[in-house]
């Protein structure tokens, strides 16, 4: 039998793949792609779209302006523009970057090294020390290490507190964690029966 005559459809070809080429499987409802890539298509194009919005009201001075004459795209002096905008470069994730300025005002006012540098501890990132080491034997033990209360990373044999001679207090921390969840009831707070 025919499929036209039973009124059934014909089984779809099957999965379709994402127009990006990514690996993954697109759906019609996102334009045969994944959701991820849709997603980031869908941001670039907001994007675009503020970018395109923002340029054209500095150009044509509306969002200053408030009621007063709109500034001819004549008068306007494109350095001017550049100068008193902000620059900022953002990465896919939004994370600080090295290269994100305060403004191009104080880039261009001093031109010089340190305001070009990237990766100089400006943005308060602490360097990566050495390899972490254990405090009793020195042994290297990168994620594998223990942390102790006192303070201190130590290997596996020495991460227990009689190992290392910790000076933490664990009898007394108890005792004040155990006073601190279970107060006690003072006796002339209570009715007498």
């Amino acid at each position: 039998m025919d499929h036209e005559e039973t009124g059934c459809q014909a089984p779809p070809e099957g999965p379709i793949l994402c127009l990006n080429n990514c690996g993954f499987f697109g759906s019609a409802a996102t334009m045969n792609m994944c959701s991820k890539c849709h997603k980031d298509m869908m941001m670039k194009q907001e994007q675009a779209k503020l970018a395109a919005s923002s340029i054209g009201s500095i150009v044509n001075g509306t969002s200053s302006s408030h009621g007063k004459e709109p500034v001819a795209a004549n008068s306007v002096d494109p350095k001017t523009i550049f100068v008193n905008s902000t620059i900022t470069f953002r990465s896919e994730y939004d994370s600080p970057s090295p290269f994100a300025f305060g403004s191009a005002q104080s880039a261009v006012a001093k031109p010089g090294p340190e305001s070009f540098t990237f990766g100089s501890g400006q943005n308060g990132a602490p360097k990566p020390e050495g390899p972490k080491r254990c405090t009793t034997c020195n042994k290297r033990v990168g994620l594998t290490g223990f942390n102790c209360r006192c303070g201190d990373l130590f290997c596996a044999l020495h991460r227990y507190s009689d190992k290392h001679d910790c000076p933490y207090d664990y009898r007394t921390a108890g005792r004040d964690a155990i006073a601190k969840a279970n107060p006690v009831v003072k006796a002339e707070k209570l009715d007498k029966i």
